[in-house]
């Protein structure tokens, strides 16, 4: 399977007056998080709200910030998320592609709503009742 890239809209929702920012964002199911470059950080003035310590695919280890909240768009769907500050262009992780409901289809390498919720995003939740056994 090659490289898989989606065109996504990132906005700040602190700051609606601000145009969202259109990006080609390489898709990275290994990845948990959405990475952004320091320049899109600047562009739409989004604030640090802390450090993260992150651990790069060789093994290296570094501080980077932790910026948001940011508005993600993508294929007809959206979500609201923070994002680590580190490379040079958009990552889009696994923790934003699960709050879509997105899934990558291999064959046509690119990203499409899961096929059993088309219309609408799912998410699998489970309360504190159903785990103790009650209704």
């Amino acid at each position: 399977m090659g490289y898989v890239n989606a065109e996504i809209q990132l906005s700040n929702p602190r700051l609606p007056e601000l145009s969202p920012l259109a990006s080609t964002a390489l898709v990275d199911t290994g990845a948990l998080m959405l990475c952004i470059p320091a320049q899109v950080a600047l562009q739409l003035q989004l604030e640090q709200d802390s450090l993260r310590e992150i651990t790069l695919a060789q093994g290296r280890v570094m501080q980077v910030p932790y910026v948001g909240p940011l508005r993600v768009d993508v294929a007809g769907r959206f979500c609201y998320v923070g994002a680590l500050v580190h490379g040079d262009g958009v990552l889009l992780g696994a923790v934003p592609l699960e709050d879509m409901d997105l899934v990558v289809n291999p064959a046509r390498q690119r990203l499409e709503p899961d096929p059993r919720s088309p219309t609408i995003p799912h998410a699998l939740v489970k309360g504190m009742n159903a785990v103790a056994g009650r209704a």
